[in-house]
């Protein structure tokens, strides 16, 4: 899973020889062809020029991009509309590749002593793993999306009733066989739905169904699965899959923008009354050091996150990377973003990304929740 990677990024021990943290947007052009070829080789052919000639760096250097452009060539899928890769010769031979089925916003070539984990962070926080269930009374369908992708499918069908199967039975008697006929198949999808939670480790539920079943699946739904349910959506069962994913991905949204709303509120109602809340840099980053912290808040764009009183605060940063980036066109402002993202998963701590930056903006774009005082 991406977390995975991004913990195993953020844990990485920097052995004094470049590291390439390389972010492509895989998306066809205009012209239908990628485009990201004459990027890359105008890139490593610059930052090549950095360092010193048959320096051991550069030589660490040559060998992840011959690396990388050999990857290029022959291993990106077609499907793939993103691709990250982390490499570091020079330490330990370090390659990982990350293929995505969700775009990047831009190509970006980051090269320092660590990993660069603010766009990858920041894809994982858009695209989570989520279960959209479309239903009626006689037949579910269950997709598992992520990364702006399907993931996975599963449906349930029941035999369609009908009067001639129950021949001369009453108008009631009739009218409770289909009750129990639904409530049947209510218990059962519930019961798929339960497992493909689990299973796949989902964070979200949006339901989509008729006015019939809607009420039967949330009568029987346990309160672990109820609580995960973000939107209910009016979407007929044999509404094809890229439909369902763009309407989810658009609950998904604007769950998110509320949500954000109301974690930001609650952020600042909890550090106006001295609870369990800091905000800004210097206080947010003594909190992840310490390990008190449980969520981090950020500015979704990364030129909004500012360190205050920046030549005291300088020591936070300087401790995570080099007094200047060999990746020399690195935008500053990333920097204090991208240190935030790695101390987080350092400690545990999760990462959101606040859509809106006007709640944030006023305490430089970041804050934290978290789980003790000291």
């Amino acid at each position: 899973m991406l977390m995975n990677h991004l913990d195993e990024l953020a844990h990485f021990e920097p052995g004094g020889y470049p590291f390439i943290s390389l972010y492509l947007n895989l998306e066809p052009d205009q012209h239908g062809r990628d485009n990201f070829e004459s990027f890359v080789r105008k890139e490593f052919k610059a930052k090549a020029k950095s360092f010193a000639p048959e320096s051991l760096e550069l030589m660490s250097f040559k060998r992840d991009t011959a690396r990388i452009e050999s990857y290029l060539r022959n291993e990106v899928r077609p499907s793939a509309n993103g691709l990250a890769i982390f490499a570091s010769a020079g330490t330990n031979d370090y390659f990982k590749a990350v293929q995505l089925s969700a775009p990047l916003k831009r190509h970006d070539l980051h090269v320092n002593e660590r990993p660069h984990l603010y766009p990858l962070a920041r894809v994982i926080d858009q695209y989570p793993r989520y279960v959209a269930l479309l239903a009626d009374t006689n037949s579910a369908r269950l997709f598992v999306f992520g990364l702006g992708n399907i993931l996975g499918r599963e449906e349930v069908q029941q035999v369609k009733l009908s009067r001639t199967q129950i021949g001369g039975w009453s108008q009631m008697r009739y009218q409770r066989h289909v009750d129990n006929f639904h409530l049947h198949h209510a218990k059962e999808v519930v019961e798929v739905l339960d497992r493909v939670v689990r299973e796949e480790a989902v964070e979200h539920i949006i339901l989509a169904g008729d006015e019939v079943i809607i009420p039967l699946l949330r009568e029987h739904l346990p309160d672990r699965l109820e609580e995960k349910i973000i939107d209910v959506l009016r979407l007929d069962i044999k509404t094809p899959e890229h439909e369902v994913l763009e309407a989810t991905m658009e609950a998904l949204r604007e769950h998110n923008l509320h949500t954000d709303a109301e974690k930001v509120r609650q952020l600042f109602d909890e550090y106006r009354a001295g609870g369990l809340a800091v905000v800004a840099w210097k206080d947010t980053v003594k909190a992840i050091e310490q390990g008190q912290v449980d969520e981090v808040l950020l500015s979704a764009s990364a030129r909004e996150i500012r360190t205050d009183e920046q030549e005291s605060d300088r020591s936070a940063v300087d401790q995570y990377s080099s007094d200047t980036p060999i990746d020399s066109d690195a935008e500053p402002s990333l920097m204090p973003a991208d240190l935030l993202v790695t101390l987080a998963r350092q400690t545990g701590a999760r990462v959101t990304f606040i859509e809106d930056t006007a709640l944030l903006s006023s305490v430089g774009g970041v804050g934290a929740m978290l789980r003790y005082r000291i």
